[in-house]
């Protein structure tokens, strides 16, 4: 019988993210410090919004882009707590989370054999999604020296007259770190002398830490042109399960983007964007909300930090996201044998740095979207696993 699966799907290797999990969640009594998803419930406020929109009987598809009255909150938002200006009328999408995002922008640019590059270590579905488009993810190596941060002559390194746009995922994921106005500036001069587009992945742009504020490389001179800003509010309002992204960028990208969006997708559920409407309504509610969540990673971000440099697995201090990305070559282990042994012997199950690319070797990520109580619970089974492998 003929093989029907494409050969660029049947290469594709599962996230080592949803391997750990799958794992830990067949082993008795072990604790995950897998997946990245707050352990907040969304605001009761946004959760009324949506359910109040069901009772009216609001459930018919929206247009394309999104509801008029998000992309308008949407906007506003941008401009509000970024200084970029768009719209939303013609420069904001909504979209089936950041995720559709990301898949969206690769499948309107990309054309078989364009190169995309993909700073490493970052999140696991860049590189597929660009292969899957015929596209040539080309790898972009950061390092803990730089504290993960995209270096000029790194960049510069990377391109050849295939190259399209650069993948720019900061806040990171898995790293926690984050490219500053300074460190963006540096970037600049090299993106515009090689024309190259920019997918900006900011979905933990509000999740920043130590009075380190988000900023977008689109807000930078000669940029706003050539940027797509991804964002959503999986991680800002702990709407994960609500599957609600946008992307946001010059009209000639977003209307191309509307077009790959409307034949794939049609729109994003209403009931999530008549939530997420409630979410940005308020300006002083909005921020309010994302304080409370902020303030939390944080006090879990410094308990972390703290204990995994008492511990010997030095760790750079993250100023982003809610995740930490301790080294572990004081075990002499793999990152892949340590997440085993520590699964398996210790009871924690953590995901193995490799997942997010080569560069990740030799350290593992480690979120802290989890309680405190239960960080505490995982750090003393470490300790304890440390231990017993006379490695303290």
């Amino acid at each position: 019988m003929r093989n029907f699966i494409a050969k660029n799907v049947e290469d594709m290797e599962w996230s080592g993210i949803r391997k750990f999990a799958d794992i830990a969640a067949q082993v008795p009594d072990a604790l995950s410090l897998c997946v990245g998803e707050p352990d907040f419930k969304t605001p009761e406020r946004v959760r009324r919004a949506a359910m109040k929109s069901l009772e009216e009987g609001k459930t018919r598809y929206s247009m394309n882009m999104g509801l008029p009255e998000l992309r308008a909150a949407i906007a506003h938002y941008m401009e509000r707590r970024f200084g970029l200006k768009y719209d939303p009328a013609q420069e904001v999408l909504c979209t089936i989370g950041a995720s559709e995002a990301i898949d969206v922008a690769l499948r309107t640019i990309i054309e078989p054999w364009d190169e995309i590059l993909v700073v490493e270590p970052s999140y696991v579905a860049y590189k597929p999604a660009i292969t899957l488009e015929h596209g040539v993810p080309v790898v972009v190596e950061t390092k803990a020296e730089n504290d993960f941060k995209l270096q000029p002559e790194e960049l510069e390194a990377a391109i050849t007259s295939k190259t399209k746009a650069l993948i720019l995922p900061y806040p990171n994921n898995p790293t926690g770190a984050i490219m500053e106005k300074a460190d963006l500036e540096k970037l600049v001069p090299v993106i515009l002398k090689h024309d190259l587009l920019v997918i900006s992945d900011e979905i933990y742009a509000e999740l920043t830490y130590g009075g380190k504020n988000h900023f977008s490389i689109a807000a930078l001179e000669g940029m706003w042109e050539r940027t797509i800003v991804l964002n959503g509010f999986a991680k800002s309002f702990s709407m994960t399960g609500w599957r609600l992204g946008f992307a946001c960028g010059p009209t000639n990208l977003i209307q191309a983007m509307r077009k790959v969006h409307a034949y794939v997708i049609m729109c994003a559920p209403s009931a999530s964007q008549y939530g997420a409407i409630e979410a940005l309504r308020d300006d002083e509610l909005c921020d309010a909300d994302i304080a409370h969540m902020r303030n939390a990673y944080d006090e879990r971000r410094k308990y972390l930090l703290g204990e995994f440099n008492r511990l010997g697995m030095t760790c750079f201090e993250p100023r982003g996201a809610f995740y930490v990305f301790p080294s572990i070559k004081l075990t002499g282990l793999t990152s892949q044998e340590f997440c085993e042994r520590l699964l398996f012997e210790g009871g924690v199950a953590v995901v193995p740095g490799d997942a997010f690319g080569e560069s990740g070797e030799g350290f593992v990520r480690i979120s802290y979207a989890y309680s405190m109580e239960q960080l505490q619970v995982c750090i003393a089974k470490i300790e304890e696993f440390l231990k017993n492998r006379g490695c303290i």
